[in-house]
């Protein structure tokens, strides 16, 4: 009867340990992908923010090119 005892207390205590191990390694690989998605995250951000500045800056260029087409056209109208 003892002997039993003994045996469920080391299969109980070995099941406990290979769970523990099992979901530690679990967690250590999901903080993994998480630290990687994080990293991919940010640096689509980043892509996105240089993105709207690069859009930001062809409109005021196109609004720059636009009232020097105006100029122009007005110096020419000038002309005699």
């Amino acid at each position: 009867m003892t002997e039993a005892i003994i045996v469920a207390l080391i299969t109980g205590g070995m099941s406990l340990l290979g769970a523990y191990l099992a979901n530690r390694r679990s967690r250590i690989l999901m903080e993994y992908k998480i630290d990687q998605l994080t990293l991919q995250v940010s640096k689509h951000n980043s892509l996105i923010e240089r993105t709207y500045e690069l859009e930001r800056r062809a409109s005021l260029t196109e609004e720059k090119i636009k009232v020097i087409n105006h100029r122009i056209d007005d110096l020419e109208e000038m002309k005699p």
